[in-house]
């Protein structure tokens, strides 16, 4: 995409979106008709990225009853057949440019289940349009583009939400309500972990060119991340462990386990954070450096301000490749802690609450606590839980910006997300390296605590990681700001 090009799509953007605003429904009573679905009463969706995850998405969005899937769109067709059977209605493409182009008049709302590295320019593209939006989790790669989308969602009033979707189950519903009745104090620290990465991390970029699969347009597969001759295994899943396209276990779970501490405190932004990282040793006393591939391991530790829930500042611990945290004298031995691989645990000043994966199964420590838990229940639950995720977002776009309450909007996705990746730039950091005129090397960034200026969003006091806030995308692609 050229200059020229470029400066029509803005044109083509501002167009479309007063092409959306004036578009007008038929209503219900004009159509008629028993069991019929109007215009206003249905959704008409265009998904981004239909294999796999996105699969998933578009089948439990349509099984509200209420949206109809109208476009795909997917760079890798082989990944794409499950979708294409299942809508064979629905119009394919493989650019969602060339659909942004050609269809935008005739859908409401898109969805993005693509990686990481292209949520952000889809996702504004979209919103500009006046789209409703459904990203899967982190919502961007970078923090920059997390804080562009939040401030985007309120500037074109669009319903919008990420796909974490534990935020709709009745655990996290729960421990706010045993939160707010005093059941286990102040909590003044955290800790979440997962047994993820369960894809190849720690390693080098492999050598081995190969064939481009005759299905995959791997340039728009690129997308915004810098070019790459395409190697095997990198597509469709292990992009997770590679910094260019994926932000490794925190990105993957994180909004999944951390999002439960931010809706029972009302966390925000972190103020400050540290990171040890795993090492792999490629011989003796000789530690491998890879510097493009996250680490095989973490422990994170962030400290949020205090909030109108909290009596002081809240700790919250991170661990990954399987770290986890010493178990609570409250469990017994042979009780389970989490869910296993995964979980998150309260600790406050009168006791302790946890719960597994997506905030589910929510319990008291000891577990003898929960039994005869007679607490007045303050907050609606989500029909269906995490699947209702889905219908509860199709309903909100039906009813209209501002209308219904949703679980995970970007006012609320946003700053996790950012907190997530900030959380990144002190696992990057340990890979900063410098030579100095004599020769010797030097990883400045490791075993030091990050300051962070969350209103210039930057490390105050090392700024060779802030490169990491905000990536400069490959030539032809740009986040269309306004």
């Amino acid at each position: 995409m050229n200059q020229d090009n470029n400066q029509s799509r803005r044109n083509f953007l501002k167009m479309g979106a007063v092409a959306a605003t004036a578009f007008t429904i038929v209503p219900r009573h004009v159509l008629g008709g028993n069991g019929y679905l109007a215009p206003s009463d249905r959704l008409i969706v265009a998904g981004i990225g239909v294999g796999g995850k996105g699969d998933s998405d578009l089948r439990l969005i349509h099984e509200s009853g209420k949206a109809e899937i109208a476009y795909l769109c997917d760079v890798d067709a082989r990944r794409a057949a499950n979708s294409v059977k299942r809508f064979p209605k629905a119009k394919f493409y493989k650019d969602w440019r060339e659909m942004f182009d050609k269809e935008h008049k005739h859908f409401d709302a898109v969805t993005v289940s693509t990686p990481d590295h292209n949520h952000a320019i889809q996702t504004l593209a979209a919103m500009q349009l006046r789209k409703h939006v459904y990203v899967q989790k982190p919502l961007t790669h970078d923090i920059y583009e997390a804080r562009i989308l939040t401030e985007a969602a309120k500037r074109y009033k669009v319903v919008t939400q990420m796909g974490n979707q534990g935020a709709s189950n009745d655990g996290p519903r729960l421990l706010k309500e045993w939160y707010d009745a005093g059941l286990v104090g102040d909590v003044h620290t955290i800790y979440a972990w997962t047994d993820r990465p369960v894809w190849p991390q720690g390693i080098p970029w492999s050598a081995n060119k190969a064939d481009v699969p005759k299905d995959l347009d791997w340039d728009l597969w690129l997308g915004t991340a810098p070019y790459k001759d395409y190697v095997e295994k990198l597509v469709p899943f292990n992009w997770r462990g590679w910094w260019d396209y994926g932000t490794g276990a925190l990105g993957d779970m994180g909004c999944h386990l951390l999002e439960t501490p931010f809706s029972v405190l009302n966390l925000k932004y972190a103020t400050e954070v540290e990171a040890s990282v795993g090492s792999v040793y490629v011989d003796e006393f000789k530690r491998g450096y890879f510097p493009e591939s996250c680490p095989p391991s973490s422990h994170v530790t962030l400290k949020f301000p205090k909030t109108e829930k909290t009596q002081g500042d809240v700790t919250v611990h991170w661990m990954d490749g399987g770290i986890q945290p010493t178990r609570p004298e409250e469990l017994g031995a042979d009780e389970v802690f989490g869910d296993g691989g995964n979980g998150t645990l309260f600790i406050g000043t009168k006791g302790k609450m946890m719960s597994n994966t997506y905030g589910d199964k929510a319990r008291l420590l000891p577990l003898s606590r929960n039994e005869n838990l007679n607490v007045a229940q303050k907050f609606a639950r989500v029909p269906g839980q995490a699947n209702g995720h889905y219908g509860q977002w199709v309903e909100g776009c039906i009813a209209g910006y501002g209308k219904k309450e949703l679980s995970s909007p970007f006012e609320i996705a946003g700053p996790l997300t950012e907190c997530l990746l900030m959380a990144n730039l002190a696992i990057r950091a340990a890979d900063i390296k410098k030579i100095d005129d004599k020769g010797k090397t030097s990883f400045p960034g490791r075993y030091r605590k990050l300051l962070w200026d969350n209103d210039q969003m930057k490390v105050t006091n090392f700024d060779d990681v802030n490169q990491f806030v905000k990536r400069d995308y490959r030539e032809g692609w740009k986040l269309g700001e306004k």
